[in-house]
């Protein structure tokens, strides 16, 4: 039986990384070249995962920003 869905929880606030966390959510926290959260979505995909959902919470907006699609920005770059 193969794994299909991924729930990758992301909601709580963390004070154990605080100062850091207050710039960055931990989540987001650069990891060499890319957020945490970048490397975690990207092992799903690797791993044939076709659902992905992410449990976000109150001022998690950073995630939902990082990996939405910027039409205007494609168009520019095309």
């Amino acid at each position: 039986m193969q794994v299909k869905k991924a729930i990758i929880p992301a909601a709580s606030l963390v004070t154990r990384f605080l100062p850091v966390t207050k710039a960055h959510q931990k989540e987001m926290l650069p990891n060499v070249a890319k957020p945490t959260m970048q490397y975690i979505i990207e092992e799903a995909i690797a791993s044939r995962i076709v659902e992905i959902i992410v449990v976000i919470g109150r001022r998690k907006r950073a995630i939902e920003d990082h990996f939405d699609k910027s039409f205007e920005l494609e168009e520019t770059l095309e």
